[in-house]
């Protein structure tokens, strides 16, 4: 169960149009490395996780996710709510208007729909642990990326901090990761068996 807050995590607060920025930015909404997989993902690995330290991380994170899918939208609406249709003719962004006017809908920069098949959950919490933290370092090189092509303090604001988030979130789950492990091998939960063929270095 959730309470919801109501307020952004971090404030957003932009002056001026900028749909062609909105539409690279969007990507952090239903991209491949955007928020939506990122809370889906942690919110449904968390059950097999083998530890209530691991467990908690991914509750938590998971959760903090959706709200930085709050703070993208945000800053995608604002910078789309006044724009002309010439700014949309020149930015790329008619294509998407046609479709979802100035609506937020999960999709990456080049327009394409949010997909499931972004994100994985094996049931193998070190498996899966390895997998948040690549998509926490995916997700930081993408604000990185982005942040190349801002020019608005308004917009850079926000954007800085949801990238400092990933480096954070990298760090709780490689102590996530830690915790597992530790309990893997208390418990041998998955020795590795080598196979017969490989005990003498024979080849198969």
């Amino acid at each position: 169960m959730w309470i919801y807050e109501k307020k952004l995590e971090y404030p957003v607060k932009i002056k001026n149009t900028n749909p062609a920025l909105a539409k690279l930015i969007l990507t952090q909404y239903g991209g491949p490395d955007g928020e939506i997989g990122a809370s889906l993902r942690y919110l449904s690995q968390r059950f097999t996780m083998l530890t209530p330290q691991a467990k908690a991380t991914l509750n938590d994170i998971g959760t903090e996710e959706l709200a930085h899918l709050e703070i993208v939208a945000a800053i995608v609406h604002q910078l789309t709510r006044d724009m002309t249709t010439e700014q949309l003719k020149e930015s790329g962004l008619d294509a998407y208007y046609v479709d979802h006017g100035d609506g937020i809908y999960p999709a990456n920069a080049a327009g394409n729909p949010f997909t499931a098949a972004y994100l994985q959950s094996t049931g193998d919490p070190v498996v899966d642990l390895y997998e948040d933290m690549a998509a926490e370092e995916k997700a930081r090189i993408t604000y990185e990326y982005i942040m190349r092509f801002i020019d608005d303090p308004d917009v850079m604001d926000p954007i800085r901090f949801l990238r400092a988030r990933e480096i954070v979130h990298f760090q709780r789950f490689g102590e996530a990761l830690m915790y597992v492990q530790n309990e893997v091998d208390r418990k041998k939960i998955h020795p590795v068996k080598k196979p017969k063929c490989f005990e003498n270095d024979c080849e198969c």
